[in-house]
């Protein structure tokens, strides 16, 4: 696996994106736009690409991302979570991300999960959206292990992951395709592979895994077009996905392993 990573950098989609890196650091023009090819979103292209942490280029790309947050002063927690994720998975070590760090800790939400926008209002239902990518940021810090995460992870299992409490019924319509990238989107197959990554089975995912069962056809699984906005360059046409199928089997083998 580690020999595997460290070929992201050199052959196929990890070194076409590397490529288009500017010579400031930034790709596309910009820090957090243009969706989906500023530095921000071509880094957790590049992360869930597989790589590795200590990439020169990414440690580049994430001394951008708290230039930028220095200057803009971002409070949005959906985007403070992605800076977080991306630059403590690469490896980038900078006490303005511990600051960070202790921000979402902050913004929990009461019923354990987290919204964008930081209101003050603690009572309000939670994004599915946002708590996914909260709890992959705490995850990169090293924090899954602590009672914030607990709770996050109990949020998402009081919902079986992606449905409504109230009603029962798929929470976010689309939630059951998996486009390669998810973006800042929460789907099913990226909420199990937050819990793969991170604690064991619990039968309120049952149902979920099911989906992702489901969704197999002919042996593999398919990805579905990307979120409207360019991309740097297509990675699958819609259909069977080497990049989805194996991301598909990593989460069964991980449930089945009990």
């Amino acid at each position: 696996m580690t020999r595997e990573r460290a070929r992201v950098a050199e052959l196929g989609w990890g070194a076409r994106l590397l490529a288009e890196q500017s010579a400031d650091g930034n790709w596309g023009g910009g820090v957090y736009t243009p969706k989906w090819t500023s530095t921000t979103y071509t880094l957790l292209h590049l992360l869930w690409l597989g790589l590795p942490p200590g990439q020169p280029a990414a440690l580049r790309g994430c001394a951008r991302l708290w230039e930028w947050q220095d200057r803009k002063r971002v409070a949005e927690t959906c985007v403070v979570a992605m800076l977080v994720r991306v630059s403590r998975a690469f490896g980038y070590r900078d006490a303005r991300v511990d600051d960070a760090v202790a921000f979402l800790l902050d913004q929990q939400q009461d019923d354990g999960g987290w919204n964008c926008a930081a209101r003050g209002d603690r009572a309000r239902h939670s994004s599915f959206h946002t708590s996914v990518m909260a709890l992959e940021a705490l995850a990169a810090a090293g924090r899954a292990a602590e009672p914030p995460s607990r709770r996050g992870r109990e949020f998402f299992l009081d919902h079986r992951l992606y449905r409504s409490h109230r009603t029962g019924a798929v929470a976010i319509r689309g939630s059951t395709k998996f486009p390669a990238f998810p973006e800042w989107h929460f789907d099913v197959l990226r909420g199990l592979e937050y819990f793969a990554d991170t604690g064991e089975p619990d039968e309120r995912l049952a149902d979920a895994v099911d989906v992702v069962r489901r969704a197999r056809r002919g042996g593999r699984w398919s990805t579905y077009s990307a979120y409207p906005g360019k991309q740097w360059f297509p990675l699958e046409p819609p259909g069977a996905s080497r990049l989805n199928t194996a991301r598909a089997l990593r989460v069964l083998a991980w449930w089945d392993r009990t």
